[in-house]
């Protein structure tokens, strides 16, 4: 399969470094991207982690997180809206991570991580849940999805070329490898199996570009790159890791973390990212905790989908 190259382009706006940051808890992460057609915006749902809460136990400030949402016209500058209002809240402390959202025949469908508690630890349940909004501000709940076990996080949905749907998550249980499951309407899933198993890795994102589909995880070395042809068979890309190393612009000196691409109606793809710029000062919990959303425009070049985080980013991002 042949695939024209895209190269950077310095046509659109000119993103800041970083894109985006939260003004509350400075704890976004784990960002994705959906056009509002009635406000004719961007709108960005991200993890707000609770940088700011340095006094908490263990890695409960990733807890306790409601979903965080900034709206642009262009996709380059961000301002903070509030929060989703979520209508699922059963127990008494509640976290939200990592929403995957897609629209269909006019109804928004968010898939959405949802742990029952405040937690100083890992070692607790984890489900995937199905939410609906006309507005993608108030949302429904609709079920809770029966997935492979109760330490499931991480959705990301495509619709396949059938019609029907198809889910990429994390199974934590099994060494953090990526399942699947299918869906003929979003309401129903059926359980499938194993797909990514070579490294361990979570956050996959599903997308098509040039003619071929691409999944990207995040393995903690930077992002790993996956590529297939008829969505069933993934080829790792050889080469190294998207943002593995260290950036030059402002707050993206360490690696890149869970990401979102969005493909543009012009053609050209962007992966937002997030990073803890922080991570290495010693003797401040806060700068440690904090997280800013950066992004990049990608480009294909010799069979391989690769970004030049230190090049500047225009972002001309039609929906």
């Amino acid at each position: 399969m042949t695939c024209p190259a895209f190269a950077q382009s310095t046509t659109g706006t000119l993103a800041p470094k970083p894109v985006y940051r939260d003004p509350v808890f400075n704890g976004a992460a784990d960002p994705t991207l959906i056009w509002n057609r009635t406000k004719k915006q961007w709108f960005m749902f991200y993890t707000n982690r609770r940088a700011t809460d340095t006094t908490d136990f263990g890695v409960s400030w990733v807890h306790g997180t409601d979903i965080g949402i900034a709206t642009s016209a262009d996709g380059a500058g961000w301002k903070y809206l509030g929060t989703a209002k979520i209508n699922y809240k059963p127990d008494s402390g509640y976290t939200y991570w990592a929403p995957e959202i897609i629209e269909h025949k006019g109804l928004y469908h968010m898939y959405l991580t949802y742990v029952p508690g405040v937690f100083a630890d890992w070692h607790h349940p984890r489900n995937i849940i199905h939410l609906t909004s006309k507005n993608l501000t108030d949302w429904k709940f609709e079920s809770t999805l029966h997935l492979v076990n109760d330490k499931v996080i991480d959705p990301c949905v495509l619709q396949l070329p059938d019609g029907t749907w198809r889910m990429w998550y994390n199974n934590e249980a099994d060494k953090k490898s990526i399942y699947y499951a299918d869906s003929p309407d979003l309401y129903h899933w059926t359980d499938g199996s194993k797909v990514i198993d070579d490294q361990r890795g979570e956050g996959p994102k599903t997308f098509k570009w040039l003619n071929q589909y691409w999944m990207i995880t995040d393995v903690w070395e930077g992002l790993a790159v996956y590529s297939s042809a008829d969505l069933k068979t993934w080829t790792r890309q050889e080469g190294g890791n998207l943002l593995a190393g260290a950036g030059k612009g402002a707050d993206d000196g360490v690696k890149g973390g869970h990401c979102d691409v969005r493909i543009s109606a012009n053609g050209r793809a962007y992966l937002y990212y997030f990073v803890h710029p922080g991570i290495r000062i010693k003797g401040s919990r806060y700068q440690q905790q904090r997280s800013s959303i950066q992004v990049v425009e990608l480009k294909y070049e010799d069979g391989k989908i690769v970004c030049d985080r230190d090049t500047p980013t225009y972002v001309d991002l039609e929906p």
